[in-house]
């Protein structure tokens, strides 16, 4: 079959198809972000094959971003051919957000609301921010009522490593404690200082 152009194929037709670079299996598709914005919408879900990610992963973890510009062709034999190489992958997978052995890339990231481990949604995701090339915080829009209660401004910035899990079916991002709590880390502090020198990415 020729090429996966715009629009041709949707995320059933590509679900469950096992994915290949050359002769290397990567993994398998199983599925997409649920955003109303499909033009948000511009990786696909990866699950990688063990070996795959103890090869060209830092860490490795079970579920990554494939982008839907690799995509190639569908096989003959319904596998799906991607253009680039492992290589390519490879520095795409540490363009990328860890959160519970999950990589996620920037496009996946953007516009998740973030709510505290009550349910408190604390507000929106609209920027990624770097220091040496690693993603270390969520640039937040906060919600007014947020603003209100807890005396913070209109943006915040939230610690990677305060994310404690996705809930992919409502395109949230979940803390891994109360907001109050959130508040008094010294990682809060760290990435809300004026003299963070953050590389801003997306």
């Amino acid at each position: 079959m020729g090429k996966l152009r715009q629009n041709k194929y949707d995320i059933q037709e590509l679900i469950q198809r096992d994915v290949y670079v050359k002769d290397k299996k990567v993994g398998v598709i199983v599925g997409e972000r649920h955003h109303p914005n499909e033009s948000r919408v511009q990786s696909l879900r990866l699950m990688v094959e063990p070996t795959v990610a103890e090869e060209f992963m830092r860490k490795p973890a079970d579920f990554a971003p494939l982008s839907k510009e690799l995509v190639h062709s569908i096989q003959a034999n319904g596998s799906v051919r991607l253009s680039k190489s492992m290589r390519e992958l490879q520095r795409r997978w540490r363009n990328t957000v860890r959160i519970d052995e999950k990589l996620y890339a920037p496009d996946e990231m953007l516009d998740r609301a973030v709510l505290d481990n009550q349910g408190l949604e604390i507000g929106i995701i609209k920027e990624l921010l770097k220091v040496k090339r690693t993603y270390r915080a969520l640039r937040i829009k906060t919600r007014l009522n947020i603003q209100m209660q807890y005396g913070v401004d209109d943006y915040i910035n939230i610690p990677i490593s305060a994310l404690s899990k996705t809930r992919e079916r409502l395109d949230e991002v979940v803390l891994s404690r109360g907001f109050d709590k959130v508040l008094q880390l010294p990682s809060f502090g760290q990435v809300n200082d004026d003299e963070a020198d953050f590389e801003s990415e997306c």
